[in-house]
């Protein structure tokens, strides 16, 4: 899988619109140029000229319209490949492009799985004139705990409400006629008590404080003041808020990974750039051995998640109530794809380094938000202690379970909007995950990884954790981090059989996937709690991978062969 570059890729597995939308959106960055692309991003200012070509493009309305409430355009829906494209591509350019469209995911979720027909097309109106969606669950003192809120609802006496209270962290709350916000009314308890409802940023009684980071970006802190709200405003009632709450961030969250690539991956181009053209004590850098392990691992470890969340793509458009596979790939890539993101540009900077302090490149400002990627929609512990509850169904109980498909159809991923309550997450069943490691089991380090693999299996009967383990999250999330690499593989190789990735790539890819499990093994040794039995588990299963110092040259040609490949017009 070669690395996005916005100057020769042509998005040819999606249909004529698709192409149109997305070439459109490179050339509004291209023609911007980088020079203007950095100053506004030290600027503050709320980027207008985005806002424009959002109105212009009407590329939301075409993203994020469900065929339902299309109006016979064929062009709209809801089609999770070609949003993955365009968050990587804004991601590519700059996260702050992507959070306006971020959040109203989330908003457009919690709309289009109510059975409020009027808010339906108030969104797909409100799309089409080019406008941008909140999502109202956060506030300062709660976080995005779902099930606190001082958001306060009181009855009218007409079928509707007051609303008073404030909202912290609320993306796009500065410009968005519909937000979606979560309040608890004050003649209810308990779980009844919940109320998804609709406000206006524009409305008198909305007071918008201030923008609560240094950002192009606007995440508002707003309060509501006596706010009425009437009964076509209400989205969901009860229990019911909590389901569809977690059914937004299951969408919202899966943005995440392919932007995280999209900032690594021009990170990258800005360093090998920099690298190959550089001379230090009379030797190219990029002769160096430590530069040429980064340059390696940084490339090997973006193409692995890019390989990893195309494939997941395929899970998601395919997830049924019947089949909830797609929980855990959706969780992996939030939390895998986007820390192994955040590594790659950690590590190139010290390939980069003063360079990527400079104000006049994307790595700077890059280096500074890249950070947030894995800690956004739910942060990485989060996500992984979600992964956990797959782990016995995934290593010990596989199903008869059909194979997923290839999706870049024009289907529109309507069933997202009705996923079933969270409950039952350990009754997931999956397919077993040795097969799709079969058409590289020739590969050194593919069998070295398998054979990590099945050991992480017979972990909980050689070394059980012990009743304190069980409620230690930090040693479960040693655990977690061992389990993680092996669907993240396992989606690696099903995406590198799809599209031919070549023997050599695969087998470095995995070379870096059997060191990292051979870490993450010796941190569960070393951790307080670990028993005599864990400890020696642990060492049992630490290897060296298979290194090839043949492969290893053809595959940094391959890493060198991208310098100069792609520079953002100035």
């Amino acid at each position: 899988m070669p690395l996005f570059n916005p100057k020769t890729d042509t998005f040819d597995e999606f249909d004529p619109k698709t192409r149109e939308l997305l070439a459109a959106t490179v050339e509004f960055f291209e023609t911007k140029g980088k020079e203007k692309l950095v100053a506004d991003g030290y600027s503050d200012r709320w980027y207008d000229d985005w806002m424009q070509f959002l109105a212009d493009s009407r590329v939301l309305a075409y993203l994020a319209t469900p065929t339902a409430h299309a109006d016979g355009d064929p062009d709209k829906r809801w089609d999770t490949a070609r949003i993955a494209k365009f968050n990587e591509i804004t991601g590519f350019y700059g996260s702050a492009y992507w959070y306006a469209w971020g959040v109203s995911t989330l908003g457009l979720v919690i709309i289009y799985s109510s059975e409020n027909a009027l808010a339906h097309k108030r969104a797909a109106a409100e799309l089409d004139r080019g406008g941008i969606i909140g999502f109202g669950l956060s506030e300062r003192d709660h976080g995005a705990d779902i099930y606190a809120t001082d958001m306060l609802l009181t009855p009218d006496g007409n079928g509707g409400f007051t609303a008073t209270g404030g909202k912290y962290y609320i993306g796009n709350g500065n410009v968005s006629r519909i937000i979606p916000t979560l309040a608890r009314r004050t003649d209810l308890d308990g779980p009844d008590a919940y109320v998804w409802f609709i406000v206006d940023s524009q409305h008198p009684n909305y007071r918008l404080r201030k923008n609560i980071i240094h950002g192009q970006n606007f995440v508002s802190a707003f309060d509501l003041e006596d706010y009425p709200v009437a009964a076509e405003d209400v989205l969901h009632t009860g229990p019911r808020c909590f389901d569809v709450a977690l059914a937004a961030v299951n969408c919202g969250k899966f943005n995440i990974g392919m932007v995280a690539a999209g900032i690594a991956q021009h990170c990258f181009y800005e360093t090998i750039n920099q690298a190959s053209s550089k001379i230090l004590f009379g030797h190219p850098v990029t002769e160096f051995g430590q530069v040429r392990r980064i340059l390696t691992d940084s490339y090997l470890r973006l193409t692995a998640g890019r390989l990893y969340h195309h494939r997941a793509i395929d899970y998601m458009r395919s997830g049924t109530p019947e089949d909830r596979r797609f929980v855990m790939f959706n969780s992996i890539a939030k939390m895998k794809v986007s820390r192994e993101a955040e590594r790659v540009v950690t590590e190139l900077l010290d390939v980069i380094s003063a360079r990527g302090f400079e104000r006049d490149s994307y790595f700077d400002g890059a280096r500074s938000i890249i950070a947030s990627m894995p800690r956004l929609e739910g942060t990485a512990h989060v996500n992984m202690a979600l992964t956990l509850k797959f782990m016995p169904s995934y290593l010990l109980n596989p199903g008869q379970l059909p194979p997923v498909p290839v999706r870049r159809d024009t289907a529109s991923d309507d069933a997202l909007f009705n996923q079933p309550a969270a409950q039952g997450l350990s009754k997931v069943r999956f397919a077993d995950w040795r097969p799709a490691y079969q058409p590289f089991a020739q590969l050194p380090n593919v069998a070295a990884f398998v054979e990590q693999a099945e050991a992480l299996g017979r972990l909980a009967t050689q070394a059980p954790p012990t009743q304190q383990q069980l409620t230690d999250l930090d040693y479960l999330l040693a655990v977690g981090d061992l389990f993680t690499l092996i669907p993240y593989g396992q989606l690696i190789v099903e995406q590198a059989k799809i599209e031919g990735t070549s023997s050599d790539i695969v087998d470095s890819i995995f070379e870096v996937l059997v060191r990292d499990f051979s870490a993450f093994a010796l941190d569960l040794h070393s951790k307080a709690s670990s028993t005599q039995a864990q400890q020696d588990w642990a060492l049992s299963v630490i290897r060296k991978p298979v290194i090839d110092a043949e492969r290893s040259t053809r595959v940094y040609g391959e890493v060198c062969s991208h310098a100069g490949e792609y520079q953002m017009n100035p």
